[in-house]
Formats: C-alpha cells, sequence, structure tokens
C-alpha cells in the first residue's frame, strides 16, 4: 500500500489505537495546461526582455520595444476582444486550464500592467537618454528653444493644421467615433463669455510622421506635442484649459465572420466595413494626468469599465519607434545579415542552375533566413513561371509583401504567358484581410484562379505545387515551408 493509500482501521469511541503511520500528504495536482493567453504575454515579456538587453545595438533595442507595443495591439485587439465576446455571453466553460473568460481577464490585466510599467520605465529611464548620449534626441514639447519653437510653428502652419479636425461635444455635436488604434489628444475648453467648459477631440494624423525632425536629423519632437503647443489657432476665441493623450484599441478579429457565407469575399468586406464604424472598444490607453471629469466621459461614451482603462506615464503607442530604426546609424544596428545560397542550389560563376534538375536529384532544405529565400524559394517560383514546359503553378498564400512581392509578381507572369496558375488566397489572415483582398484581385486580373479560402477552415498552410512536361510524362514539384512567401 503507498503512503498516499494508507488507512487507518476501525476504532471503538474511548478506545486508543496505535494506527498505521499515515505518510504525507498528497501535494495538490499541478496544473497540466499553460493559459493560452498568458503565454502569448509570455512571449511578448521575452520581446520586452530583447529591448532591456543592454548588450543589443541601440538601434536593435529601440526596435525591439516598438514590436513589443505593436504586439500588445495585436494581443487587445484579438485575444482580449475575444474574451470579452465570452463574458458577454455568459460563456460558462472554462479553458482547458481551468480559468474561466473573467478570471483570464483579471490574470491579463495584472500581467498588462507589470509589462506596460516596464516598458514605460524603460524607454523613459532607459532608451530616451541612451539615445540622447549619442546623438539623438527625442524632446517634449516644453523642452524646444524659441529658435526650434519658431521652426514648428512654420512646420505646423504649412504641413499640419491644413490636415487636422477638431471636434466639439456638446447638444449639437454628438461624441465622435474614435478609430481604431488611434492616437488623439482630449482637450478641455472653455467658453470666456459663459464660462462653460467643453470636450473637443483632437485625432493625431496617422498620414504625418509621429516625430517632427528639428533641424538636421538628431532632434526630435512627437507630433502631439507639436499640436498641444498650437491648440489655440485649432479653438480661436477659446481658453484651451487642458489637454491630454489617449488611444483606443477596437475589437479587431474576424474569426467570427460567417465560413459558411456563400461569397466569403462579400462577407469579409463587409466584416472589415462594420468593424471600422462599430467595433467594440477593448482598451483605452491614457495620460495619468487627465482629470477625473474627462477620463469618465470617455469610460462612459467608449462604453467600457476602469479595468479596461491603462495610465501610461510617458509617450503612448510606441510602436511608432520603428521611425527612429530608419535612422542612417549603422553604428548603431546589427550588421546587415547576409544569408547564402544552399550549396546544392548555387551555379557555377554567374550561371544560374536548373533547379529542376537539381530537384530530381533529391530534396533541398533550406533554412531561412541564413539560407538565402531568393537564390532557393523565389528562384524556384521564378523558373517555373518562365519555363515553357511547367504547365500548372499551384500555391496558398497566407501573407506575401504585397502586388510588389517577387512571388505574386512571377505567378502573375506566368498566368500571362498561358499557364494554369491557381492561388488559395487566406482572407482571415489576421491583420492582412484588407490587403490580401487587394493583391488577390491584382492576380485574378492576371487570370489567375484565385480561391478565397475553404468552409470552415483557416489555411495557414505555405505549399507550391509546380506541375511540368518532361518528355512524354508530368513531374510535379513541390515546395514545403513554415514561412510566409514574402
Amino acid at each position: 500500500m503507498s503512503p498516499a493509500t494508507a488507512t487507518v482501521g476501525p476504532v471503538a469511541v474511548g478506545a486508543h489505537s496505535d494506527p498505521e503511520p499515515v505518510g504525507p500528504a498528497a501535494l495538490p495536482e499541478a496544473p497540466r495546461f499553460l493559459n493560452r493567453e498568458l503565454s502569448r504575454l509570455d512571449f511578448d515579456e521575452r520581446v520586452l526582455a530583447m529591448a532591456e538587453d543592454p548588450h543589443l545595438p541601440l538601434l536593435e533595442r529601440v526596435r525591439f520595444l516598438g514590436i513589443f507595443s505593436q504586439n500588445l495591439d495585436d494581443f487587445f485587439q484579438v485575444r482580449v476582444a475575444g474574451l470579452k465576446e465570452q463574458v458577454l455571453a455568459a460563456v460558462a466553460v472554462a479553458s482547458p486550464d481551468g480559468m474561466s473568460p473573467l478570471e483570464q481577464l483579471k490574470a491579463i490585466r495584472g500581467r498588462v500592467e507589470g509589462l506596460v510599467e516596464r516598458q514605460t520605465r524603460l524607454y523613459t529611464s532607459g532608451i530616451v537618454p541612451a539615445l540622447a548620449a549619442t546623438g539623438i534626441a527625442i524632446v517634449r514639447g516644453d523642452e524646444v528653444s524659441k529658435k526650434e519653437l519658431t521652426q514648428l510653428h512654420t512646420v505646423f502652419r504649412q504641413q499640419i493644421f491644413p490636415v487636422l479636425t477638431p471636434l466639439a461635444v456638446d447638444p449639437g455635436h454628438p461624441f465622435p467615433y474614435i478609430s481604431h488604434l488611434s492616437l488623439n489628444l482630449a482637450v478641455t475648453v472653455r467658453d470666456p463669455r459663459r464660462r462653460e467648459h467643453r470636450f473637443a477631440r483632437v485625432k493625431v494624423p496617422p498620414v504625418l510622421p509621429r516625430f517632427i525632425a528639428l533641424g538636421d536629423d538628431s532632434r526630435f519632437v512627437p507630433l502631439e506635442d507639436v499640436i498641444s503647443l498650437h491648440l489655440q489657432a485649432l479653438f480661436p476665441g477659446m481658453d484651451v484649459i487642458a489637454h491630454h493623450p489617449f488611444r483606443v484599441t477596437r475589437d479587431g478579429d474576424l474569426d467570427d465572420v460567417d465560413s459558411d457565407a456563400e461569397d466569403l469575399l462579400a462577407a469579409i468586406q463587409t466584416e472589415l466595413r462594420r468593424r471600422r464604424r462599430h467595433a467594440r472598444v477593448v482598451r483605452l490607453e491614457v495620460d495619468p494626468g487627465m482629470s477625473p471629469e474627462v477620463l469618465e466621459l470617455l469610460t462612459r461614451e467608449l462604453e467600457l469599465q476602469p479595468a479596461d482603462v491603462y495610465q501610461s506615464d510617458g509617450l503612448l503607442d510606441l510602436s511608432s519607434l520603428s521611425a527612429l530604426w530608419q535612422l542612417d546609424r549603422p553604428d548603431l544596428k546589427e550588421e546587415p545579415w547576409t544569408p547564402a545560397t544552399q550549396p546544392r542550389l548555387r551555379g557555377i560563376g554567374a550561371e544560374v542552375p536548373d533547379l529542376f534538375a537539381v530537384l530530381r536529384s533529391g530534396d533541398v532544405l533550406a533554412h531561412h533566413p541564413y539560407d538565402s529565400f531568393a537564390t532557393s524559394v523565389e528562384a524556384f517560383i521564378d523558373q517555373a513561371a518562365s519555363d515553357p514546359n511547367v504547365l500548372a503553378i499551384k500555391q496558398t498564400l497566407y501573407r506575401t509583401s504585397g502586388p510588389a512581392s517577387p512571388i505574386v509578381r512571377a505567378l502573375i507572369r506566368a498566368a500571362e504567358s498561358g499557364k494554369q496558375v491557381a492561388a488559395l488566397v487566406e482572407l482571415k489572415a489576421r491583420g492582412d484581410e484588407q490587403a490580401n483582398i487587394a493583391w488577390a484581385r491584382a492576380l485574378e486580373e492576371a487570370n489567375v484562379h484565385v480561391v478565397y479560402g475553404l468552409v470552415g477552415l483557416k489555411t495557414h498552410a505555405k505549399v507550391t505545387l509546380v506541375v511540368r512536361r518532361e518528355g512524354k510524362s508530368i513531374q510535379n514539384y513541390v515546395h514545403v515551408g513554415t514561412g510566409n512567401y514574402n
């Protein structure tokens, strides 16, 4: 008998007995499953750790900080939005790890608050001073010199003011729609005659650079700070009392689109249009200095709870830091990686190898990014598009870099030369739905047979089939990969 199952025999009342020794109490069974949503945050924390790594070149750390912010946006618009839908639908089924949707949302908030605090502290106390030490200064509006302020006046008048549309809220003007992932200024103005306070919203134009250069590329000021310095020009005759940035994240998940719809393309397009205007808000990011009155107005109009509000004592939307990574400062970046051509795919001298002959002699394994994508996958599809003996090319496409993609251009060229070309395009590729629709139509215009996904399934495979006539027989060549065709 094991200690865990030891028992004591019956004992008469008032009698004493020496029972068998009982072993230690059994430990509670450890969870067999990790929570999917919290595991995603574990991954994002590792991205943040890369930004914290002092051994990495500075602009690489900046890039990772931007990726972390972008990942959090994706997490909220998909994972958190999905959990909120379950709460609203009163879904009682727990996840495999035993947590209910509401329990997961509570755990997520605790984790995200800690991660955002680390992110803000890293940016404010680590990245910004380190950038300044290398000659790249990010300054706030109250830190610019008089000469720089004069320059900003000109920039605002010529480039920014024409695209701004301030919207005030009053009995005749309802609360404006706040678009997904938009950065905004919540402005409190006062009528000097009536002494009445009003709320106004100014959207920071996403079509303009987030960081405005002061002189050369050594000093930058955030776009929202430039607008804040000129709010009086937007509200003439009014007193500007206060202004604070805020940002909204909406539900961006399309997995609930009816996969049985007769026309999946039309269903996706309809849902994209609907979500642009009516998608539920799942997160509100605010400046901690925002007044309780304005915060209450935002949460009420956006139909949010206090648990949906996240305060950040720093710049909102740090994904825009990717603009700084584009600076011409190779001393602050990793050396560019030059992939090698897989040995069996190398030609003699400048000669391009016959990839079909190479593949007939045996399969080829290419490991990206160490092995070149251009001289393997792109070269394979390019040769297939140009080879007169190729009869058909059939490919699944989850994501590409758009109509300019060498893969897409090769498919179009193959179709225009008379080959049978078929492409299965996954319209539910999260975040790329609209882009996939655009370049799928470009393929259709070139007479490529486009299939928009399969009913009830999301096609995530990366597979290409090339059908080639060789003598009197037909030979099939296949590429199977784990990375997207971009």
